[in-house]
């Protein structure tokens, strides 16, 4: 079975997935003028708030939403498994999917929020799903037209349905089986714990959550993320000052395996260019979710 996975890793994270990966960064940063410079403007909306918005869920609230899945997790584990697998070099490439990730990011929100729709309650829906069957909608004369009146192309509409499947995959697997079995395996590690009570007890608060809908999900998230992010913050903060005297050598390091097919660790596997390159991509969409299509869910309902 792991074999069948490693394959199946290999062949979805191959130079084609890189290349469209990358090259949709890149696109969308030239596309839209290096959005990246507006960050400042892009925080400070986030922390505002819109009194004649029309949404679920405030600002601040899909921010930290999106926050949720990002900070801890995929910024620890996936970047030491990134580390692990594709040697230092893989670091530099998760900084660049970030930086140019930003573009990617701000496009996908961006069409999320434009073609979502409200359902038969007056709640906001939205994601690519949506976007697959709106955007591509058409009229009887073939001309492209997001009215309510258009037809929908097979393809779009196998587009919806294919991204909706396999988000209700990645949501089990990188979603919550990550984290569920990183935060059991610490906890057995470090307590008389059997795992399967730890299982039931995060079943029993994260259902106390999400039965609540996004409104419950934001509110939540509103009062942990803040307290998570400074926590996170704080401890990379110490790590680097503990630190500080290999940070040189470090970044070195960083650079050097970045770009040259240098091996790390004396010989590890896969600590060559490619592998680097690889698995920083992959780590990072993992961290950051530029390009992976969730965080516009959340969004479409601010």
């Amino acid at each position: 079975m792991i074999e069948i996975l490693e394959t199946i890793d290999a062949l979805v994270w191959g130079p084609a997935m890189i290349a469209l990966l990358l090259g949709s960064h890149l696109f969308f940063t030239f596309k839209t003028g290096f959005i990246q410079r507006k960050l400042p403007r892009a925080i400070k909306l986030s922390l505002s708030s819109d009194p004649e918005g029309k949404g679920d869920i405030s600002h601040f609230g899909a921010l930290a939403t999106a926050l949720a899945a990002t900070i801890g997790t995929g910024s620890i584990v996936g970047v030491a498994t990134a580390i692990l697998v594709g040697g230092p070099g893989a670091v530099f490439w998760m900084w660049i999917t970030g930086v140019f990730g930003i573009a990617t990011k701000y496009a996908e929100v961006y069409a999320a929020v434009k073609y979502r729709v409200r359902d038969h309650n007056g709640a906001m829906l939205g994601g690519a799903m949506y976007i697959w069957e709106r955007a591509f909608r058409r009229n009887d004369q073939g001309a492209r037209d997001p009215g309510p009146d258009g037809r929908t192309p097979w393809w779009a509409k196998f587009g919806a349905v294919a991204f909706a499947a396999f988000a209700a995959v990645a949501a089990i697997g990188t979603g919550s089986a990550v984290q569920a079995s990183a935060m059991s395996g610490i906890i057995t590690s470090n307590a008389d714990v059997p795992a399967w009570i730890v299982g039931i007890v995060i079943v029993v608060l994260v259902s106390a959550v999400i039965f609540g809908g996004v409104q419950t999900i934001s509110k939540v998230c509103e009062k942990l993320v803040p307290f998570m992010a400074v926590a996170y913050a704080a401890g990379c903060i110490v790590i680097l000052v503990l630190n500080g005297s290999l940070l040189g050598e470090a970044l070195g390091l960083i650079l050097e395996c970045a770009f040259t097919p240098k091996a790390a660790f004396g010989g590890a596997v896969g600590s060559g260019l490619m592998m680097a390159l690889q698995f920083g991509c992959a780590r990072g969409l993992f961290s950051n979710e530029s390009g992976l299509g969730s965080a516009p869910i959340v969004a479409s309902a601010a």
